[in-house]
């Protein structure tokens, strides 16, 4: 293989081909040609495309946060790290997101005032200083119990830990407000509102220089004197390729710790008789029942770092005051993985029963002296939220990064609570089986495969989909050769072959030879099938590797891609942090052997050869992505095209950096200025049939351009959630839409989308080519007995045919649609309103009533297969379309 790497004297020379001569003149540089007009069509235009949420619900996403209605415990809201909030009011037996409409997903707190219960306050951006963490927009508050939400200050806080909320007065209210993940700067610190939100003060927050570092991670108050306030100041920093926190984030300076007020936050003294210096993340619990009882788990780095697998801290720990806080006792050294935890609470009747959570849930008796770890049996690990129904506490609700849980027995019992979809999916991929499915990896939840419809009256249930096994999950590769066969993937590159029929199951990773450089794989990283070869599969880390014969067989195919900085490489953990990758690989549907790689460290290569010559293209980038993330990298038809996303976040800008190349990269068009300027893109995709149609997943949705970027409207009406993934279903033509935080939707055929042209708008009125449609029943299934509540079920498309059409105008006329057999014979007579806009009608495939005397005594049976004629007229107007009609077998026709 042939790098052809240039540098920054090289942006002159033409970068088209690997062969180009060294200082031979760059011809001028094409002007972009000029744009089409857009086509005149708005969000309203698109709200009937609707997209349906298939779930699954079977396995949760992370949970920052629980809160109770103190005056109802059938009454609780659920916080999800990237979903919104979530609301029962039938103690879990069903749950209605309640939070979509604020146009923010990423929840870190919850709090129900208990002097008004329809108060409730939501601080929004996870606490939980993970890679994958999301970002908020300050805190929220509804005065009708969730309905509805005002913005309540704080918007450059970025991440809410925790809210503390006066037990008498509802205007009253502190947040610990933690500040940029990634970045210094914003709003940090503890801050006080007396005014509902209207105002804030921050009333403690950490010496200059240090403000921009040091946020807050938890506030309690003193359930018999609000005025007694407990708050932790918490430093931490992270970098795509390390993470700091404590000293180590400012400068070595001892800033963070346990801190006192005794006036509402007025003044402040910290804490510190018998608890450790140079501290971390701290959480804090006020003992409800024993006047006096404070406790914390607090990390400190004094005698030593431990490994992340080991819960016990050298200096750190859980520490206990029984006199308001002026002195500390070290309990024990119990302190999981603090940056991703950090939580600890009190039991509401009883001060010695004490909560730590971490990667299971530890219990003590005794006042935090002695854990007994058989209380999260059977829960998903990782542990982030618990909270207590107030009038019988041994009824706990615990959030993990599997979901939700309840226990009725003080945690010797759970019930998973699987009865909302909140799947943080990263990727996602279809095949071609009746019902086609849907597989793909998820945040700690590990990969599943599962149908994208049900022909049953059931819907689709949480046990039509099947784990695939895994830790956190990411790809997953179907085998077109046999449909029981799949390859999926896990953190690292830890790609395997599963089986379906026999359970078989074996991992591929390509390994180096004993003695020989090690490879690097990101916690996520590309792997994917070719389009040309059915036995190739690509998988890159710091290179790229070319597998066959199943898998069983690899070879390189790239030599390190990335700018490799040793400085950057070294980390040691979990693996998140593993740095100077390859992120993103992408196939050429047009050619065989072109590929298109980007790096983590901003680096972006071309092949035309399978790896045999590579280009580096990372010279001609426009400026705002240098040395940026390079996120997704797709190909489109033609060989010179591809599409380009890049997040900066990490290095504090937000926009949403996207971009099209059509000449093989040496030059970039950008196509982000449409899209909101506060969301980065995860994924841009060319419509299979329309190049102009282009799909981009963003941190707060799915938007479509007609245009080819000109414009961006929002499409399928999805939550404000990370879209991570798109995938097109070639056969029914539908786009499967993997979210980070609400799981799957499908969005059923893209006609519309593709077949929208000026000629089509300016027509009065259109039927876009219906897809083909196989006739059959549901199977009768058991929802009809099974209550209203309690189970989860995604949405199938309607049964039948469904036809789209264009009104130009309202001409208060009624729309008809003529249904005729091959033969000629009228066979079905449907109407419905003339409204301008996109329409959309059902037929069920049966002869209309109007029509059924030509087939007396035959009763209520499909019509036959074959091609029927479709005639849709609203006044003068007419169009005509052919839709074929299949039949399923054993099934009567007329």
């Amino acid at each position: 293989m042939r790098l052809m790497i240039l540098s920054p004297l090289a942006l002159s020379i033409c970068l088209a081909s690997p062969l180009a001569a060294a200082g031979r003149p760059r011809k001028a540089e094409p002007a972009a040609p000029p744009a089409a007009p857009a086509l005149p069509v708005d969000a309203t235009f698109l709200k009937p495309l609707k997209a349906r949420a298939i779930g699954p619900a079977v396995m949760g996403g992370r949970i920052s946060d629980v809160a109770v209605d103190p005056s109802d415990p059938f009454t609780w809201y659920v916080a999800l790290a990237h979903g919104g909030v979530m609301k029962t009011t039938d103690a879990g037996a069903s749950f209605q997101p309640v939070f979509d409409k604020t146009g923010v997903a990423s929840i870190g707190a919850l709090a129900v005032s208990p002097a008004n219960p329809k108060v409730v306050w939501a601080g929004t951006g996870e606490a939980n200083d993970r890679n994958s963490s999301g970002w908020g927009k300050g805190v929220f508050r509804s005065e009708d119990g969730g309905a509805t939400w005002g913005a309540a200050g704080l918007t450059a806080s970025r991440c809410i830990a925790r809210l503390a909320v006066h037990p008498k007065d509802e205007a009253v209210a502190y947040a610990a407000a933690m500040g940029d993940l990634w970045t210094p700067g914003g709003e940090r610190g503890l801050y006080k509102t007396t005014d509902g939100g209207k105002s804030w003060k921050a009333v403690l927050t950490a010496l200059a220089p240090f403000g921009d570092r040091v946020g807050c991670g938890d506030v309690v108050l003193d359930p018999r004197n609000p005025d007694t306030v407990y708050a932790a100041l918490y430093a931490r920093r992270r970098f795509p390729w390390a993470f700091q926190a404590g000293p180590a984030a400012t400068e070595g300076r001892d800033l963070g710790g346990i801190f006192r007020s005794t006036d509402g936050g007025a003044t402040w003294t910290k804490l510190t008789k018998g608890l450790p210096a140079g501290t971390g993340r701290i959480g804090l619990a006020v003992g409800a029942s024993k006047p006096g009882v404070v406790m914390a788990v607090v990390q400190s780095d004094e005698g030593g770092t431990v490994p992340i697998m080991d819960i016990m801290s050298k200096a750190g720990g859980t520490f206990r005051s029984e006199d308001g806080g002026d002195t500390w006792t070290r309990t024990s050294p119990l302190n999981p993985r603090p940056f991703y935890f950090s939580q600890i609470r009190i039991a509401p009747d009883d001060d010695r029963r004490v909560y730590v959570l971490g990667f299971g849930l530890h219990v003590s008796e005794d006042g935090a002296a002695t854990w007994r770890e058989d209380r999260s049996e059977k829960v998903h690990p990782d542990l982030h939220a618990l909270a207590f129904d107030p009038k019988a506490p041994k009824h706990l609700l615990l959030g993990t990064d599997g979901g939700l849980y309840q226990s009725h027995s003080a945690g010797a019992s759970w019930e998973a609570l699987n009865r909302f979809p909140a799947g943080e999916y990263y990727r996602i991929a279809v095949d071609d089986s009746t019902p086609y499915r849907v597989a793909g990896g998820l945040q700690d939840n590990r990969n599943w495969v599962g149908p994208g419809r049900t022909f049953s009256k059931d819907g689709i249930l949480n046990q039509d989909w099947t784990n695939l096994g895994g830790g956190d999950g990411f790809h997953v590769l179907f085998d077109p050769a046999d449909a029981g066969v799949l390859f999926a993937e896990s953190q690292g590159g830890s790609i395997f072959r599963v089986n379906l029929r026999s359970g078989a199951m074996k991992f591929l990773r390509p390994e180096p030879a004993e003695g020989q450089e090690a490879y690097r794989f990101h916690w996520a990283s590309p792997f994917l099938r070719s389009r040309h070869a059915k036995d190739v599969l690509y998988l890159a880390g710091n290179r790229v590797f070319k597998l066959t014969d199943r898998g069983e067989r690899w070879k390189p195919i790239s030599p390190d891609l990335t700018t490799q900085d040793p400085k950057r490489t070294r980390t040691s953990g979990s693996g998140a942090e593993t740095y100077g990758v390859i992120y993103t690989l992408a196939e050429s549907p047009a050619k065989a052997g072109l590929l298109w790689a980007g790096t983590d460290d901003g680096k972006v290569w071309r092949t035309e050869d399978e790896g045999g010559t590579w280009t580096d293209l990372t010279p001609n980038l426009p400026a705002a992505v240098k040395g940026q993330w390079i996120q997704r990298l797709e190909a489109g038809r033609e060989p010179g095209v591809a599409y380009l996303a890049v997040q900066a976040h990490r290095t504090g800008s937000y926009a949403p950096l996207v971009y099209r190349t059509a000449d093989g990269g040496k030059t970039w068009q950008g196509l982000g200025a449409g899209l909101p300027q506060d969301q980065p893109a995860h994924v841009v995709k060319e419509d299979p049939v329309n190049p102009k149609v282009l799909y981009c997943g963003t941190e707060g949705g799915l938007f479509v351009s007609l245009d080819q970027g000109q414009r961006w409207l929002p499409l399928g009406d999805l939550p404000p959630v990370p879209v991570d993934d798109l995938a097109i279903q070639a056969r029914e033509n539908d786009l499967v839409i993997a979210t980070h935080g609400r799981s799957l939707y499908v969005l059923d055929d893209l006609s519309v989308l593709q077949g929208l042209s000026p000629e089509v708008l300016g027509g009065e009125l259109h039927l876009f080519a219906p897809r083909r449609v196989l006739a059959r029943q549901l199977l009768p299934g058991n929802a009809s007995e099974e209550g209203k509540a309690g189970t989860f079920r995604g949405t199938n498309p309607p049964l039948g045919a469904t036809f789209q059409i264009y009104l130009k105008a309202d001409t208060g006329e009624d729309l008809s649609l003529a249904i005729n057999a091959p033969d000629g014979r009228p066979v079905a007579n449907l109407k419905a309103p003339g409204r301008a806009g996109l329409q959309r009608i059902a037929w069920d495939l049966k002869p209309t009533s109007d029509l059924v005397s030509e087939y007396r005594g035959e009763g209520s049976k499909f019509v036959k297969p074959g091609p029927y004629t479709v005639t849709v007229t609203r006044g003068s107007a007419k169009a005509t379309g052919t839709i074929q009609v299949e039949v399923g077998e054993d099934l009567e026709t007329r």
